[in-house]
């Protein structure tokens, strides 16, 4: 038998859908422009004003002008290799560190977690950091970009609560059969916190591919640029000389508004493509990392 919705319910419903369809158009309607704009012609696109659903012409130009670009290659080399080292650095790590704070019989295990979430609050600071980094030969090193990120204390929070949630009988037995932690970890902790992994890969390929600071303070060579601070170069510098040929100066700040766009694609694209394959851990790992103890 169907349970007749009141009145009230129902306008709630409609509401709450036309909230949320406002949220969504707004969310995507950026991602549209940018897109659009970035196959339009140049001169058009600059003359248009108001809301562009349809490209202004048809024009790949502002892409290959991108490609041509000797450092978004590098760029992209750089940034693909900070992700995937990056992202199985910080799984890793979390998996760890998060197996380590869930067992039961750890000394002083919460003196322990609280000295971790402290850091979630202070940290030593810019400068003192900067210098450690230098005395430590990390400058102009990839790897500076990746290791002293690899922990988040809120991941490794996540891990834990979802590897509290597994039947403390599964690893009873595996103790009466011998295991040790390491098999206990990779053969019934990993398997079942899988969808939580996910999430946390999810996570950090998107904290590595966007960040860009860490980069400006401690490298300084142009070929071990990432794409994001080359990115940044070409939006707040405005430097799309480089990329534009056969063209007089006149015509120059019409196209390389259309280079911008199409650099923001280049560089959103990849990471995007990594949701549809994550989407379905993704709400069944927040939602186990986030049961309470």
């Amino acid at each position: 038998m169907q349970i007749k919705e009141s009145m009230g319910r129902k306008v709630f419903l409609g509401i709450n859908a036309l909230i949320l369809l406002a949220v969504a158009i707004a969310a995507f309607y950026p991602l549209l422009y940018v897109t659009l704009a970035s196959f339009s012609n140049a001169s058009r696109l600059m003359a248009h004003d108001g809301v562009l659903l349809r490209p202004l012409g048809t024009n790949i130009e502002a892409y290959k002008a991108t490609f041509r670009n000797s450092f978004i290659l590098t760029g992209y080399r750089n940034s693909v290799f900070i992700l995937v080292i990056g992202t199985v650095i910080s799984v890793v790590a979390t998996t760890l560190a998060a197996y380590f704070f869930s067992r039961k019989n750890v000394m002083h295990q919460k003196a322990l977690m609280k000295i971790v979430m402290f850091t979630m609050f202070f940290n030593g600071g810019l400068v003192p950091t900067y210098l450690w980094m230098k005395q430590l030969g990390m400058m102009d090193n990839l790897l500076v970009l990746i290791l002293p990120t690899c922990l988040n204390v809120t991941n490794i929070l996540i891990m834990r609560t979802a590897m509290y949630g597994i039947p403390e009988s599964l690893e009873e037995n595996a103790r009466l059969d011998g295991a040790g932690h390491l098999v206990v970890l990779s053969k019934i902790i990993v398997p079942l916190v899988m969808p939580t992994m996910a999430v946390i890969a999810l996570y950090s390929a998107v904290g590595y591919w966007n960040a860009w600071f860490n980069a400006s303070i401690y490298i300084t060579k142009r070929s071990l640029y990432p794409l994001q601070l080359v990115l940044r170069e070409i939006l707040i510098q405005n430097d799309t000389t480089k990329m534009i040929d056969d063209v007089t100066i006149a015509e120059q700040a019409q196209v390389s508004e259309t280079i911008k766009y199409a650099v923001i694609v280049v560089s959103t694209v990849p990471i995007l493509c990594l949701y549809p394959f994550l989407q379905k851990y993704f709400v069944n790992g927040v939602m186990i990392g986030a049961v309470k103890e």
